[in-house]
């Protein structure tokens, strides 16, 4: 998850302190559920103090980099969808090269980091959160793509999964011709609100 460190070696400045964002503390960070997270959410102040310590001295400055440009690009939004729900916005990520650049690449860091050599042979991205950092971190790593959408978006023979909301089922699909048997899957997974996720019944 990375704010770009580019291969001539030099180091991107991160973006000027964002005017939305309060003051990062334990007490006021939110979690992109739209929920008041529990002291023992990961958050924002969380994410900033994270060290991975096998990481070499120049792998540790991109995640450094990496924090303090998505941090500092997060838009918090008081009351929505409704009063009450205090929403951390990630778009503003995106309006930024420097710091959707950098996320990737620590991204790309922290999956080599986990799997060495043997990268999965397919990324996974659940609708709809998964579709912006699915494909962009595929071509990061040279993988396929595979997306998976809710019911009756895509063509052909699809595999589909019901799964419960704190408001209601849905359900979601993936076309069975798209990851061969004996494929490994790394899933971009998307947020749902009652912090569950439907990976393991759509894939297994």
């Amino acid at each position: 998850m990375s704010a770009p460190v580019p291969s001539d070696g030099n180091q991107v400045e991160t973006s000027a302190t964002n005017p939305h964002q309060p003051e990062i503390s334990p007490s006021t960070i939110l979690d992109a559920s739209r929920r008041q997270p529990a002291s023992s959410t990961p958050g924002a102040a969380e994410f900033s103090s994270q060290s991975i310590s096998v990481f070499t001295p120049e792998d540790q400055e991109k995640l450094a980099t990496a924090k303090r440009l998505v941090i500092d690009n997060l838009r918090y939004e008081p009351d929505f969808p409704i009063p009450g729900i205090k929403f951390i916005d990630i778009l503003p990520i995106f309006q930024n090269p420097a710091a959707f650049s950098s996320l990737l690449d620590v991204l790309v860091l922290l999956i080599r980091e986990r799997f060495g050599s043997q990268v999965p042979d397919v990324i996974v991205g659940l609708e709809a959160r998964g579709f912006l950092f699915g494909p962009p971190l595929a071509l990061r790593l040279n993988r396929p793509f595979v997306p998976v959408r809710k019911k009756g978006k895509m063509p052909g023979a699809c595999r589909t999964v019901e799964y419960t909301k704190e408001y209601g089922k849905d359900e979601f699909q993936v076309q069975t011709s798209a990851i061969k048997p004996g494929q490994q899957c790394l899933i971009v997974d998307d947020i749902i609100a009652t912090g569950k996720s439907t990976r393991d019944p759509l894939l297994s």
